[in-house]
């Protein structure tokens, strides 16, 4: 995907995303984390959840996804933060909004709000990332 060159600082974007047990079962393969909390109805039903959760990290995942698509490709992740407040559970459909609050143009680097919210409004995580832009963006 191409670079934005209209990104500064106020610019807000949004990706839309449902979290399915198919992604949950290759999420766990891939990072090898089986918590029974995210693999098993019977373990999950038991928790204070009462059902299963998604691994709070393919939230995280999907920021990566946004910050490409809002923003556009070839930056570079340099740091991030997350904060995990709410569970999502399977089939739930989650919204990851992202908000430039800083940009250093002489270094390429951007700080955005990353927060990511469930259709019912409630947040689930909040986040910050920085990012050196992609080489398009250096001189926007």
């Amino acid at each position: 995907m191409a670079a934005n060159k209209n990104i500064d600082v106020g610019f807000t974007s949004s990706v839309t995303v449902k979290v399915t047990d198919k992604m949950v079962h290759q999420f766990a393969e891939l990072s090898g984390d089986h918590n029974p909390i995210h693999l098993d109805d019977a373990y999950a039903a038991k928790t204070r959840f009462g059902r299963r959760i998604a691994h709070g990290m393919i939230s995280g995942a999907l920021i990566s996804r946004a910050l490409v698509e809002c923003i556009g490709g070839g930056g570079v992740y340099l740091g991030q933060s997350l904060k995990f407040v709410n569970p999502v559970f399977i089939d739930d459909t989650i919204t990851i909004t992202i908000k430039i609050t800083a940009v250093r143009k002489e270094k390429g680097i951007a700080t955005v709000e990353t927060n990511v919210t469930k259709d019912n409004g409630d947040m689930v995580v909040k986040g910050e990332a920085v990012i050196m832009v992609g080489r398009d963006m250096e001189h926007a």
